[in-house]
Protein backbone atom coordinates (compact mmCIF):
# COMPACT_ATOMS: atom_id res chain seq x y z
CA UNK A 1 0.00 0.00 0.00
CA UNK A 2 1.47 3.38 -1.00
CA UNK A 3 1.00 6.63 0.90
CA UNK A 4 1.50 10.22 -0.14
CA UNK A 5 2.15 13.48 1.74
CA UNK A 6 -0.51 16.18 1.28
CA UNK A 7 1.00 18.89 3.41
CA UNK A 8 1.01 20.22 6.96
CA UNK A 9 2.03 16.79 8.15
CA UNK A 10 -1.05 15.10 6.73
CA UNK A 11 -0.72 11.67 5.14
CA UNK A 12 -3.16 10.39 2.48
CA UNK A 13 -3.73 6.63 2.49
CA UNK A 14 -5.62 5.03 -0.45
CA UNK A 15 -8.83 3.28 0.44
CA UNK A 16 -8.85 -0.41 -0.51
CA UNK A 17 -12.17 -2.23 -0.54
CA UNK A 18 -12.38 -5.53 1.28
CA UNK A 19 -14.85 -6.87 -1.28
CA UNK A 20 -13.76 -8.71 -4.38
CA UNK A 21 -14.15 -7.00 -7.74
CA UNK A 22 -15.69 -10.20 -9.12
CA UNK A 23 -19.30 -11.06 -8.32
CA UNK A 24 -20.10 -14.65 -9.23
CA UNK A 25 -23.84 -14.41 -8.71
CA UNK A 26 -24.55 -12.20 -11.75
CA UNK A 27 -22.03 -14.21 -13.77
CA UNK A 28 -23.82 -17.50 -13.10
CA UNK A 29 -27.20 -15.83 -13.64
CA UNK A 30 -26.20 -14.43 -17.02
CA UNK A 31 -24.61 -17.73 -18.04
CA UNK A 32 -27.77 -19.63 -17.09
CA UNK A 33 -29.90 -17.24 -19.13
CA UNK A 34 -27.57 -17.59 -22.13
CA UNK A 35 -27.60 -21.39 -21.87
CA UNK A 36 -31.39 -21.51 -21.70
CA UNK A 37 -31.81 -19.24 -24.72
CA UNK A 38 -29.19 -21.21 -26.64
CA UNK A 39 -30.96 -24.53 -26.06
CA UNK A 40 -34.34 -23.06 -27.00
CA UNK A 41 -33.01 -21.53 -30.20
CA UNK A 42 -31.12 -24.72 -31.11
CA UNK A 43 -34.30 -26.77 -30.75
CA UNK A 44 -36.21 -24.19 -32.77
CA UNK A 45 -33.54 -24.28 -35.46
CA UNK A 46 -33.64 -28.08 -35.53
CA UNK A 47 -37.40 -28.00 -36.03
CA UNK A 48 -37.16 -25.47 -38.82
CA UNK A 49 -34.31 -27.42 -40.41
CA UNK A 50 -36.35 -30.63 -40.49
CA UNK A 51 -39.01 -28.82 -42.53
CA UNK A 52 -36.37 -28.30 -45.24
CA UNK A 53 -35.65 -32.04 -45.51
CA UNK A 54 -37.99 -34.47 -47.22
CA UNK A 55 -37.62 -38.16 -48.14
CA UNK A 56 -39.38 -37.43 -51.43
CA UNK A 57 -37.16 -36.73 -54.41
CA UNK A 58 -37.02 -33.08 -55.48
CA UNK A 59 -38.76 -31.74 -52.35
CA UNK A 60 -35.69 -31.19 -50.14
CA UNK A 61 -33.33 -28.26 -50.11
CA UNK A 62 -29.81 -28.85 -51.36
CA UNK A 63 -27.01 -29.77 -48.96
CA UNK A 64 -25.33 -26.44 -49.67
CA UNK A 65 -28.47 -24.53 -48.74
CA UNK A 66 -28.91 -26.56 -45.57
CA UNK A 67 -25.28 -25.99 -44.57
CA UNK A 68 -25.41 -22.22 -45.13
CA UNK A 69 -28.74 -21.94 -43.31
CA UNK A 70 -27.44 -23.93 -40.34
CA UNK A 71 -24.27 -21.82 -40.13
CA UNK A 72 -26.24 -18.55 -40.21
CA UNK A 73 -28.63 -19.83 -37.57
CA UNK A 74 -25.79 -20.88 -35.26
CA UNK A 75 -24.26 -17.40 -35.60
CA UNK A 76 -27.59 -15.79 -34.68
CA UNK A 77 -27.97 -18.15 -31.72
CA UNK A 78 -24.51 -17.24 -30.45
CA UNK A 79 -25.09 -13.51 -30.79
CA UNK A 80 -28.58 -13.43 -29.27
CA UNK A 81 -27.69 -15.63 -26.30
CA UNK A 82 -24.47 -13.69 -25.67
CA UNK A 83 -26.28 -10.36 -25.75
CA UNK A 84 -28.97 -11.50 -23.31
CA UNK A 85 -26.54 -13.23 -20.93
CA UNK A 86 -24.18 -10.25 -20.86
CA UNK A 87 -26.97 -7.74 -20.32
CA UNK A 88 -28.43 -9.73 -17.42
CA UNK A 89 -24.98 -10.03 -15.88
CA UNK A 90 -24.50 -6.27 -15.97
CA UNK A 91 -27.95 -5.45 -14.60
CA UNK A 92 -27.82 -7.94 -11.73
CA UNK A 93 -24.57 -6.84 -10.16
CA UNK A 94 -24.55 -4.44 -7.23
CA UNK A 95 -23.24 -0.92 -7.61
CA UNK A 96 -19.56 -0.46 -6.89
CA UNK A 97 -19.26 2.64 -4.67
CA UNK A 98 -16.21 4.89 -4.77
CA UNK A 99 -14.91 3.22 -7.95
CA UNK A 100 -13.69 5.14 -10.98
CA UNK A 101 -15.91 5.05 -14.07
CA UNK A 102 -13.23 3.38 -16.18
CA UNK A 103 -12.79 0.67 -13.56
CA UNK A 104 -16.55 0.07 -13.48
CA UNK A 105 -16.57 -0.29 -17.26
CA UNK A 106 -13.72 -2.80 -17.14
CA UNK A 107 -15.38 -4.86 -14.43
CA UNK A 108 -18.66 -4.96 -16.33
CA UNK A 109 -16.98 -6.13 -19.53
CA UNK A 110 -14.99 -8.72 -17.60
CA UNK A 111 -18.16 -10.03 -15.96
CA UNK A 112 -19.88 -10.25 -19.34
CA UNK A 113 -16.92 -12.10 -20.82
CA UNK A 114 -16.82 -14.60 -17.95
CA UNK A 115 -20.56 -15.19 -18.27
CA UNK A 116 -20.14 -15.85 -22.00
CA UNK A 117 -17.19 -18.20 -21.40
CA UNK A 118 -19.10 -20.20 -18.79
CA UNK A 119 -22.15 -20.59 -21.03
CA UNK A 120 -19.99 -21.51 -24.04
CA UNK A 121 -18.14 -24.24 -22.15
CA UNK A 122 -21.41 -25.73 -20.89
CA UNK A 123 -23.08 -25.71 -24.33
CA UNK A 124 -19.95 -27.14 -25.97
CA UNK A 125 -19.89 -29.96 -23.42
CA UNK A 126 -23.59 -30.62 -23.96
CA UNK A 127 -23.20 -30.76 -27.74
CA UNK A 128 -20.12 -32.97 -27.45
CA UNK A 129 -22.02 -35.39 -25.20
CA UNK A 130 -24.93 -35.50 -27.65
CA UNK A 131 -22.65 -36.12 -30.62
CA UNK A 132 -20.84 -38.86 -28.68
CA UNK A 133 -24.16 -40.59 -27.97
CA UNK A 134 -25.15 -40.36 -31.63
CA UNK A 135 -21.76 -41.70 -32.71
CA UNK A 136 -22.11 -44.62 -30.29
CA UNK A 137 -25.52 -45.49 -31.70
CA UNK A 138 -24.14 -45.31 -35.22
CA UNK A 139 -21.21 -47.54 -34.29
CA UNK A 140 -23.59 -50.15 -32.89
CA UNK A 141 -25.63 -50.07 -36.09
CA UNK A 142 -22.49 -50.46 -38.20
CA UNK A 143 -21.34 -53.33 -36.00
CA UNK A 144 -24.67 -55.12 -36.44
CA UNK A 145 -24.50 -54.67 -40.19
CA UNK A 146 -20.93 -55.94 -40.27
CA UNK A 147 -21.92 -59.02 -38.25
CA UNK A 148 -24.79 -59.74 -40.60
CA UNK A 149 -22.52 -59.43 -43.61
CA UNK A 150 -19.74 -61.52 -42.09
CA UNK A 151 -20.90 -64.81 -43.57
CA UNK A 152 -21.08 -63.41 -47.08
CA UNK A 153 -17.72 -61.68 -46.75
CA UNK A 154 -16.01 -64.81 -45.47
CA UNK A 155 -16.25 -66.50 -48.88
CA UNK A 156 -14.39 -63.69 -50.68
CA UNK A 157 -10.93 -62.16 -50.35
CA UNK A 158 -11.12 -59.32 -47.83
CA UNK A 159 -7.57 -58.07 -47.49
CA UNK A 160 -5.61 -56.28 -50.25
CA UNK A 161 -2.99 -59.04 -50.20
CA UNK A 162 -5.60 -61.76 -50.76
CA UNK A 163 -7.22 -59.73 -53.55
CA UNK A 164 -3.90 -59.19 -55.29
CA UNK A 165 -2.99 -62.88 -54.98
CA UNK A 166 -6.35 -63.98 -56.38
CA UNK A 167 -6.06 -61.55 -59.27
CA UNK A 168 -2.60 -62.69 -60.31
CA UNK A 169 -3.62 -66.33 -59.87
CA UNK A 170 -6.48 -65.73 -62.30
CA UNK A 171 -4.06 -64.09 -64.73
CA UNK A 172 -1.72 -67.10 -64.60
CA UNK A 173 -4.51 -69.66 -65.06
CA UNK A 174 -6.50 -67.63 -67.58
CA UNK A 175 -7.39 -70.15 -70.34
CA UNK A 176 -6.85 -69.55 -74.01
CA UNK A 177 -10.42 -70.57 -74.69
CA UNK A 178 -11.91 -67.92 -72.41
CA UNK A 179 -15.27 -68.00 -74.18
CA UNK A 180 -15.79 -71.66 -73.50
CA UNK A 181 -14.71 -71.37 -69.87
CA UNK A 182 -17.00 -68.38 -69.25
CA UNK A 183 -19.96 -70.19 -70.79
CA UNK A 184 -19.44 -73.41 -68.86
CA UNK A 185 -18.93 -71.89 -65.38
CA UNK A 186 -20.97 -68.75 -64.69
CA UNK A 187 -20.03 -68.45 -61.01
CA UNK A 188 -16.31 -68.63 -61.72
CA UNK A 189 -16.59 -66.06 -64.51
CA UNK A 190 -18.54 -63.67 -62.29
CA UNK A 191 -16.01 -63.97 -59.47
CA UNK A 192 -13.11 -63.40 -61.83
CA UNK A 193 -14.72 -60.31 -63.34
CA UNK A 194 -15.32 -58.96 -59.84
CA UNK A 195 -11.67 -59.48 -58.91
CA UNK A 196 -10.52 -57.74 -62.09
CA UNK A 197 -12.72 -54.74 -61.34
CA UNK A 198 -11.61 -54.60 -57.69
CA UNK A 199 -7.95 -54.77 -58.66
CA UNK A 200 -8.50 -52.02 -61.23
CA UNK A 201 -10.15 -49.84 -58.59
CA UNK A 202 -7.22 -50.44 -56.23
CA UNK A 203 -4.59 -49.74 -58.90
CA UNK A 204 -6.44 -46.81 -60.45
CA UNK A 205 -6.70 -48.34 -63.93
CA UNK A 206 -7.43 -51.61 -65.74
CA UNK A 207 -4.76 -52.93 -68.18
CA UNK A 208 -5.69 -53.40 -71.83
CA UNK A 209 -5.30 -57.18 -71.66
CA UNK A 210 -7.80 -57.27 -68.77
CA UNK A 211 -10.20 -55.15 -70.80
CA UNK A 212 -9.90 -57.54 -73.72
CA UNK A 213 -10.50 -60.50 -71.41
CA UNK A 214 -13.55 -58.80 -69.90
CA UNK A 215 -14.90 -58.17 -73.39
CA UNK A 216 -14.44 -61.87 -74.20
CA UNK A 217 -16.34 -62.94 -71.09
CA UNK A 218 -19.14 -60.40 -71.74
CA UNK A 219 -19.43 -61.61 -75.34
CA UNK A 220 -19.67 -65.23 -74.20
CA UNK A 221 -22.25 -64.49 -71.50
CA UNK A 222 -24.48 -62.09 -73.51
CA UNK A 223 -24.06 -63.21 -77.11
CA UNK A 224 -22.76 -59.81 -78.22
CA UNK A 225 -20.05 -59.44 -80.79
CA UNK A 226 -16.51 -58.77 -79.65
CA UNK A 227 -16.78 -55.10 -80.71
CA UNK A 228 -20.09 -54.55 -78.94
CA UNK A 229 -18.82 -56.34 -75.85
CA UNK A 230 -15.72 -54.11 -75.79
CA UNK A 231 -17.98 -51.05 -76.10
CA UNK A 232 -20.05 -52.25 -73.17
CA UNK A 233 -16.92 -52.82 -71.09
CA UNK A 234 -15.63 -49.33 -71.88
CA UNK A 235 -19.02 -47.82 -70.98
CA UNK A 236 -19.14 -49.59 -67.62
CA UNK A 237 -15.55 -48.67 -66.82
CA UNK A 238 -16.30 -45.04 -67.65
CA UNK A 239 -19.27 -45.12 -65.27
CA UNK A 240 -16.98 -46.49 -62.57
CA UNK A 241 -14.48 -43.68 -63.17
CA UNK A 242 -17.28 -41.08 -63.11
CA UNK A 243 -18.54 -42.48 -59.81
CA UNK A 244 -15.01 -42.32 -58.39
CA UNK A 245 -14.62 -38.69 -59.49
CA UNK A 246 -18.02 -37.82 -58.04
CA UNK A 247 -17.05 -39.40 -54.72
CA UNK A 248 -13.78 -37.47 -54.63
CA UNK A 249 -15.62 -34.25 -55.50
CA UNK A 250 -18.14 -34.83 -52.71
CA UNK A 251 -15.32 -35.50 -50.24
CA UNK A 252 -13.54 -32.30 -51.29
CA UNK A 253 -16.75 -30.28 -50.95
CA UNK A 254 -17.32 -31.76 -47.50
CA UNK A 255 -13.75 -30.80 -46.53
CA UNK A 256 -14.27 -27.23 -47.71
CA UNK A 257 -17.62 -27.00 -45.94
CA UNK A 258 -16.09 -28.27 -42.69
CA UNK A 259 -13.25 -25.76 -42.98
CA UNK A 260 -15.66 -22.89 -43.65
CA UNK A 261 -17.87 -23.94 -40.75
CA UNK A 262 -14.90 -24.06 -38.36
CA UNK A 263 -13.66 -20.62 -39.41
CA UNK A 264 -17.16 -19.15 -39.23
CA UNK A 265 -17.72 -20.76 -35.84
CA UNK A 266 -14.51 -19.33 -34.38
CA UNK A 267 -15.34 -15.86 -35.74
CA UNK A 268 -18.85 -16.14 -34.32
CA UNK A 269 -17.48 -17.04 -30.89
CA UNK A 270 -15.14 -14.05 -30.92
CA UNK A 271 -17.99 -11.72 -31.87
CA UNK A 272 -20.19 -13.37 -29.24
CA UNK A 273 -17.59 -12.66 -26.57
CA UNK A 274 -17.48 -9.02 -27.65
CA UNK A 275 -21.29 -8.75 -27.66
CA UNK A 276 -21.53 -10.27 -24.18
CA UNK A 277 -18.92 -7.85 -22.82
CA UNK A 278 -20.55 -4.83 -24.46
CA UNK A 279 -24.02 -5.89 -23.30
CA UNK A 280 -22.77 -6.31 -19.73
CA UNK A 281 -21.26 -2.82 -19.81
CA UNK A 282 -24.50 -1.42 -21.19
CA UNK A 283 -26.60 -3.24 -18.59
CA UNK A 284 -24.30 -2.11 -15.80
CA UNK A 285 -24.48 1.52 -16.89
CA UNK A 286 -28.27 1.34 -16.98
CA UNK A 287 -28.33 -0.20 -13.52
CA UNK A 288 -26.13 2.59 -12.12
CA UNK A 289 -28.17 5.30 -13.80
CA UNK A 290 -31.40 3.86 -12.45
CA UNK A 291 -30.00 3.78 -8.92
CA UNK A 292 -28.81 7.39 -9.26
CA UNK A 293 -32.31 8.41 -10.27
CA UNK A 294 -33.78 6.70 -7.24
CA UNK A 295 -31.33 8.41 -4.92
CA UNK A 296 -32.09 11.81 -6.49
CA UNK A 297 -35.81 11.36 -5.85
CA UNK A 298 -35.15 10.81 -2.15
Amino acid sequence: MSVSMIGSGEVATPVESSKSAMTWGPIFGGAAAAIGVTLILLLLGSGLGLTMVSPWSGQSSSLGTLGVTAAIWLVLVQWLSSALGGYITGRLRTKWAAVHTDEVFFRDTAHGFLSWALATVFVAGFLASSLTSLAGAGAQAVGSAATAAGTAAASSATSPADLSTSYFTDALLRPDQARAAATSNDAAATSEVSRILLNGAAQGQIPDDDKAYLATIVSARTGLSEADARTRVDTVLKRIDDAKVATQKAADEARKAASTTALLGSLSLLIGAFIASAAAAFGGSQRDEEEDLLVARL
